[in-house]
């Protein structure tokens, strides 16, 4: 045997394709979340805390955490573009809180991993909205014949309001 060689029996190649499994490019010891294509967030960029749910549920509601709250670390997070995140905050709206985290309160389901589940595929959604972009509008002029529907409509409305005057016409 020699010192090239590892301890154990040989690992067998992985056969390409689609269904090999890629390696990560740079963080090996945390997962990476696709949101759309490109796009993806670290699994270190979230945490979660579980606490009561509100609402029906019986004594059950009462002794177990089943909600979560997950906190999604945008202002830190160095995976996603500025122009996503700052459309991802605006989006956010009152879920953003001054340290820059989006919080997402998840509690609809009996389970904590329905519940987990749940406000990872809504962070998700709203990941995928703000990556997003809207194509700028193109500025067009009136066709001919909307500019004569307009003016034709014009003098039917002012014609309307003459015979509301009590006047007869002097034509």
């Amino acid at each position: 045997m020699s010192d090239r060689e590892p301890p154990g029996p040989p690992v067998p190649p992985v056969p390409p394709g689609p269904a090999a499994p890629r390696p990560l490019e740079s963080a090996p010891e945390s997962r990476r979340i696709t949101i759309k294509g490109r796009l993806h967030i670290d699994e270190r960029d979230l945490t979660e805390d579980f606490v009561r749910a509100s609402g029906p549920g019986g004594q059950n509601v009462n002794k177990v955490s089943t909600a979560v709250q997950l906190r999604f670390q945008l202002d830190n997070n160095r995976t996603l573009p500025h122009d996503v995140k700052q459309r991802a905050g605006e989006l956010a709206g009152s879920r953003l809180t001054q340290a820059g985290e989006i919080l997402i309160q998840a509690d609809r389901f009996r389970t904590r991993e329905q519940n987990r589940e749940d406000a990872l595929a809504r962070l998700i959604e709203l990941l995928v909205k703000a990556a997003h972009r809207d194509k700028p509008r193109k500025a067009t002029r009136p066709t001919l014949a909307s500019k004569k529907r307009r003016v034709d409509t014009k003098k039917q409305r002012g014609s309307i309001k003459k015979l509301r005057s009590g006047r007869p016409d002097s034509d």
